[in-house]
């Protein structure tokens, strides 16, 4: 079986670009005013950064000071505007229609672990298959003989003792990542009205001057992406998620450098992941491909196991 490269520390790294859930219920019955108050007036910020503001609007209103709550709306609409603004960046940056539209892609790279902010010594060259929106294939080692394979909400592992369940914490560590990237929040999140945009600010990611938005689903579940100031390209996105053995709330969050445009689309070919602030392991890609033919059997798990016993 393949074993979980170990939660590396992430230390910090030189970056050169080239060419949480949010518990509703632990406000109480104040939040689902602010919430209502936010309905009527159509803006959208849910989120511990914009409880602020629905606070601020709620003492207004409770206070019968609707001229200060109508600005304080205006002002929270105008931010989620500014957010919507960022994010279309991002999208005609990723190559618009192009990045939209595209149906799946196939990276070949090399993947290393980390440790405590150092090398493992676990280096593992991988092919990585994805198909718009929930199925991924990774191939791993030379003759590709490990095989993980993601259909909707099931995690499969091939080895050439045939197809088992992927280990359970695995798992829900790659439907995590899946469900938390930044393809799923725009091209699945977004469609959805009740999603709401917030923008942070501006943050150093990388040394670069980047642009923070937060998106919120419909279920409370948010991702944070990062886009560098100059050419819009996501330089990082994170996101939380609570463990469910100590309950505490963990983030997971990705980097991004060393684009190169593939097929019209700007594709990261250095991706570095992180966990709680520590690396865990980097991805240098030596190849991509977007839009390609592949087989059929290619996220079928029971016709893969067929030909790795091979």
């Amino acid at each position: 079986m393949l074993q979980a490269l170990p939660h590396p520390n992430r230390s910090n790294r030189k970056v050169h670009l080239k060419s949480d859930k949010f518990d509703p219920h632990s406000c109480g019955t104040q939040f689902m005013q602010f919430r209502s108050l936010r309905r009527s007036v159509s803006i959208g910020v849910r989120t511990s950064g914009a409880f602020l503001g629905f606070l601020i609007i709620a003492i207004a209103s409770f206070t019968g000071n609707s001229a200060a709550a109508d600005d304080t709306g205006a002002a929270v609409k105008q931010n989620e505007q500014q957010a919507r603004a960022v994010i279309d960046a991002m999208v005609q940056a990723l190559g618009g229609d192009r990045w939209l539209s595209m149906e799946n892609r196939e990276y070949e790279g090399r993947r290393s672990g980390f440790y405590n902010g150092n090398p493992t010594g676990a280096i593992v060259d991988y092919f990585e298959f994805h198909k718009f929106p929930d199925q991924d294939r990774t191939d791993f080692t030379k003759k590709r003989d490990v095989v993980q394979i993601l259909t909707g909400q099931e995690a499969w592992e091939i080895t050439y003792r045939g197809k088992k369940a992927l280990p359970k914490e695995l798992a829900e560590a790659a439907l995590r990542r899946r469900d938390h990237s930044i393809e799923m929040a725009i091209r699945v999140w977004l469609k959805d009205p009740r999603t709401v945009l917030f923008y942070e600010g501006q943050r150093t990611v990388q040394r670069h001057l980047a642009d923070q938005v937060k998106i919120i689903s419909a279920t409370n579940d948010s991702i944070t992406i990062q886009t560098e100031v100059e050419n819009h390209l996501p330089v990082r996105r994170s996101y939380q998620w609570r463990d469910p053995v100590y309950k505490d709330k963990n983030e997971s969050a990705e980097e991004y450098d060393d684009y190169h445009v593939v097929a019209g689309i700007p594709t990261p070919f250095a991706i570095t992941s992180y966990q709680n602030g520590e690396m865990t392991d980097q991805r240098f890609l030596y190849r991509a491909s977007y839009n390609v033919t592949l087989p059929p059997d290619t996220f079928n798990p029971d016709l893969t196991a067929v030909k790795v016993k091979k």
